[in-house]
């Protein structure tokens, strides 16, 4: 870590265990993401209540260049049980980070809507007007549903924009729920 382990506890009495254990699960995040950058982690117990016992929160706050995980565990009896839960719930979210660094994560694209301008059924292609004017090829594989034939000139789709080689084109074409502009 660039910056040191910051831990606060407030309202526990102090406890070399509890600050060790503290260290040893940042350790492991380190290890695990070693860019991060700084982690604080602060314990608490909330008000004390007398018929339902201790209840604590842990806030652990990691950051990892270009990424905060933040993560709050509240109301467990065992501090042990909190810290444990925060813990994991952050090498969770820095999982998540590490797969969106690595381009794993999917990016869903947000489905475009126009109109089938043209259709050649015999060859196996048609062309979408968009709704800024624009026509782009798609082709019979690119058709979700209902199946190609059953297109129409002049029916809405809604559809999602790629480039090919050949230029910009509307894959997963389909007929369905569509918004007026």
């Amino acid at each position: 870590m660039q910056m040191p382990l910051q831990i606060t506890i407030r309202d526990v009495p102090h406890s070399s265990a509890l600050e060790a254990q503290i260290r040893e699960r940042a350790a492991k995040l380190e290890a695990f993401h070693p860019r991060i950058t700084s982690c604080r982690v602060t314990v608490e117990e909330l008000g004390k209540h007398h018929h339902q016992g201790r209840h604590f929160r842990v806030h652990v706050d990691v950051r990892v260049p270009g990424k905060e995980v933040l993560v709050n565990r509240d109301h467990h009896e065992d501090v042990y049980v909190a810290l444990r839960d925060a813990f994991d719930a952050a090498k969770r979210q820095l999982e998540e980070v590490i797969r969106e660094m690595r381009g794993d994560v999917k990016v869903h694209e947000v489905p475009q809507h126009g109109k089938v301008a043209r259709l050649f059924t015999d060859e196996g292609y048609g062309f979408i007007q968009t709704r800024d004017g624009r026509e782009l090829y798609f082709s019979r594989e690119n058709v979700v549903h209902p199946p190609f034939e059953h297109l129409a000139p002049g029916q809405e789709v809604q559809f999602v924009e790629e480039l090919a080689d050949e230029g910009p084109q509307a894959k997963r074409v389909s007929v369905g729920k569509h918004h007026g502009a």
